[in-house]
């Protein structure tokens, strides 16, 4: 059996490096993707490309080599993205741009630069990495939630739209785990006397409260590849902890306002 050529954005941390190894370990070729390779000189996990989801030649440049080198791209994990927190009303107008560009334009930029080579292949299969928070509005974290929400309906169309190209997409929403998106994370200042000034600083704590105390990624590595040994994968996949995930049921059957409330009281606010 010919070994399938893995690509997967933001591969040099976190999710997407506990992805790259546990494939690897699986005998899938993986190239991973980072913006700056100077940055890891001692990276030796698996094969990195510089891009930047943000840059399209830089995506361009990185296909191009990737099918220079093997021919083929098998599986595009989507999984560069970046944090954003903050009262909406004072999250600047350019970090929310920046929020959008990284995580919803950019994997629309990687899907439309792996297709064509997909297209030829007749196979293929996108894992767009969203995240629990797309399913809810979540205080503080609301840009974050609607650029993960956006991603997953476009992958719901996109689906349709690709399914004569023997390609395949779906999206797998992991709740939180311990990777070092809290350091990259773009936080709205918590501003002295503002009117947001408690209710912020009590959510910002328990958001980074949540993420150190997060599950292994290794989980999330395990579900991807479950789900590319399946033969027709479903629209939404989750991983995270029962709780989370529950999370999700809960929104589903109790009334909106219902709902609301538990997220208020959850967060204290």
């Amino acid at each position: 059996m010919e070994q399938k050529v893995v690509l997967i954005t933001g591969g040099s941390s976190g999710i997407g490096k506990s992805i790259g190894i546990f494939l690897k370990s699986k005998g899938f070729k993986v190239y991973g993707t980072t913006r700056s390779k100077i940055k890891y000189p001692d990276f030796d996990a698996f094969d990195l490309l510089e891009l930047d989801v943000k840059k399209e030649e830089t995506i361009t440049a990185a296909i191009l080599e990737l099918i220079k080198r093997e021919g083929r791209i098998d599986v595009l994990v989507n999984n560069a993205g970046i944090g954003i927190t903050g009262p909406i009303e004072e999250t600047p107008n350019a970090e929310i741009v920046k929020a959008f560009d990284t995580n919803f334009h950019g994997p629309i930029r990687m899907i439309k630069a792996v297709l064509p080579q997909m297209r030829i292949q007749k196979s293929g299969l996108v894992i767009n990495i969203t995240s629990i928070a797309g399913f809810m509005g979540l205080p503080y974290r609301g840009i974050y939630s609607a650029t993960k929400g956006a991603l997953e309906l476009v992958t719901e169309a996109m689906r349709m739209e690709i399914k004569d190209f023997g390609v395949q997409m779906t999206n797998l929403a992991p709740g939180d785990f311990a990777t070092n998106i809290a350091s990259g994370r773009y936080h709205a200042p918590v501003i002295k006397d503002s009117p947001y000034e408690k209710p912020y600083r009590t959510t910002l704590d328990a958001i980074n409260n949540d993420v150190d105390s997060g599950g292994n990624p290794m989980q999330v590595a395990h579900k991807v590849f479950a789900i590319i040994n399946k033969a027709n994968p479903k629209v939404h996949y989750k991983v995270g902890d029962f709780m989370q995930k529950f999370s999700l049921l809960l929104k589903n059957i109790l009334p909106d306002k219902v709902y609301e409330k538990l997220l208020i009281n959850h967060y204290k606010l």
